[in-house]
């Protein structure tokens, strides 16, 4: 496994994101123990060493608790995220913190982020501006002064902001690292290369997110994957997204969220002996990525943040039902897959009340997408 040493450790450039963790399939959806704890030792024992968490991953720092602590402490790096908006007073954010040692089984984190700064959505009726409630709160004394006590090793933030507030952050705080969304559609849509050159030329080294949006660039739509298969045949789809990703000089990990053994099997394969994407590959993924862009698929990643809904709508699986129907061009799969959901989890179900807005990563406007979702469901003729 290829390594680089950007942050003063020597950290694989695949890094293991905890978030979508394999699940079972019934209620409560309890994170599938014997099958994620298998991943997480091979990951181990093909020279991944850096595993990201959350305290709102819903029991996957418990899980990195149970299944990394059965191997010794110096084998690996552990980076978990700690939830602003969930502190109200510098209680809470002790109190948070301790849980998370706790649950972890930790006695530090060598990464730790504050989790998710970006602008407030004014359409929601929210007051949950992250860079406000950052300084209110004072959380970057109190990370400071763990970081002295040696409970936090390094220090940083992850972000689904403009660049105006990544300049406000990067020019009013010392960081040792940050985490953005990066991959070849994000580049543009989000802003991502802007967001990557202010944090290089701050001297700020990267960890990456969503290099595959979310699964989305595992799979494209037939004609922008058969555009890279007919390149290399023998490289996956996805494998062309954590190339890109990782090719960036300032990027010292590439983080997956690995649920089967053949993705993880997959991205080792790609980031060991790694060759980075020449220009005429990016140009080549670039193609791909307007050949998509067609399909008029909702820029969803699945990451659940906008859960749960106020009516019990199920955002992501509506999404996901559509999408995959967007991006194969076939009607079928959204009719079968729709008929699957509850009254309740149907996009018909959305009122529009805005709770989900201003807690979408991608900034998205989740009602606006749901009607869409909607009106196709209704019209059985509807073209693709």
């Amino acid at each position: 496994m290829t390594s680089r040493n950007l942050t003063g450790l020597d950290v694989s450039l695949l890094g293991f994101g905890l978030m979508r963790l394999p699940r079972n399939p019934e209620p409560p959806y309890d994170i599938a123990e014997a099958k994620a704890t298998a991943l997480i030792d091979y990951a181990l024992a093909h020279g991944i060493n850096y595993f990201d968490t959350a305290y709102t991953y819903g029991g996957s720092e418990a899980f990195a608790g149970r299944a990394l602590s059965r191997h010794p402490r110096e084998s690996y790096y552990l980076a978990t995220k700690c939830p602003p908006w969930k502190i109200k007073k510098p209680q809470d954010f002790d109190r948070i913190f301790n849980e998370q040692l706790a649950a972890c089984q930790a006695d530090y984190f060598d990464f730790y982020l504050v989790h998710n700064f970006a602008e407030e959505n004014k359409r929601a009726n929210t007051n949950n501006e992250s860079y406000d409630h950052f300084v209110r709160i004072g959380m970057y004394d109190r990370l400071m002064e763990l970081k002295a006590a040696g409970k936090i090793r390094r220090v940083g933030f992850s972000f689904h902001g403009t660049p105006t507030l990544l300049r406000k952050l990067v020019a009013n705080y010392k960081w040792d690292f940050a985490q953005i969304q990066l991959n070849y559609i994000d580049r543009t849509a989000t802003e991502a290369q802007l967001q990557y050159d202010i944090l290089t030329e701050a001297g700020i080294p990267i960890s990456i997110m969503e290099p595959l949006r979310g699964g989305t660039l595992a799979t494209l739509t037939p004609e922008a994957a058969a555009l890279l298969t007919a390149k290399n045949s023998a490289a996956s789809v996805a494998s062309w997204g954590i190339r890109y990703a990782a090719s960036f000089p300032n990027i010292f990990t590439v983080l997956s969220g690995m649920n089967e053994m053949e993705q993880l099997t997959d991205n080792i394969a790609t980031l060991s002996d790694f060759v980075p994407v020449t220009e005429a590959e990016k140009e080549l993924l670039y193609e791909a990525a307007i050949i998509y862009s067609k399909s008029g698929a909702v820029p969803c990643t699945g990451c659940e943040y906008c859960l749960p809904c106020p009516v019990g709508l199920n955002i992501p699986r509506n999404f996901a039902i559509y999408n995959h129907a967007k991006t194969v061009g076939f009607r079928i799969p959204f009719d079968n897959g729709y008929a699957t959901l509850s009254d309740e989890e149907r996009a018909s179900a959305c009122i529009s009340c805005g709770a989900c807005i201003n807690k979408c990563p991608q900034h998205l406007e989740i009602p606006d997408f749901l009607k869409e979702v909607t009106e196709f469901s209704k019209n059985k003729e509807g073209a693709l």
